[in-house]
């Protein structure tokens, strides 16, 4: 996954995802969730020019495209509202009652879906 052709804040962030599961700590995550998260990542609005990112919790892995099968859950939110969500500035569940993101799948398998399987930012 080449986070250079992307026009979204999101693919960085994915990309640090990508180290992240490689390591111990992303190691452990899969162990831990063991499912599979489709993002429909659109820069403005839900719906439109949406990129799609798979955040693969059984294999370990981020791809971009969509998921082969049939993923656990798919959401679908703005470039901000992920980045909130994955930073940890919104709670998942307020944004999906506001509206900021939308949840196709499994519930249960959403709320797994929290800031703590991101990596944190680095410290600049």
């Amino acid at each position: 996954m080449d986070g250079s052709s992307s026009s979204l804040k999101s693919a960085a962030l994915l990309e640090q995802m990508k180290l992240h599961l490689a390591s111990d700590a992303g190691k452990d995550l899969t162990k831990k969730i063991g499912l599979v998260y489709q993002l429909n990542i659109a820069p403005k609005k839900i719906g439109t020019d949406e990129e799609i990112y798979v955040v693969d919790l059984k294999e370990g892995k981020v791809t971009k495209g969509p998921y082969k099968g049939k993923p656990d859950v798919t959401f679908s939110f703005t470039d901000n509202d992920f980045l909130s969500i994955a930073t940890g500035k919104m709670n998942p569940q307020i944004a999906f009652i506001r509206g900021a993101m939308k949840i196709k799948g499994s519930i249960s398998a959403a709320q797994k879906f929290t800031p703590d399987i991101f990596p944190k930012p680095s410290k600049l």
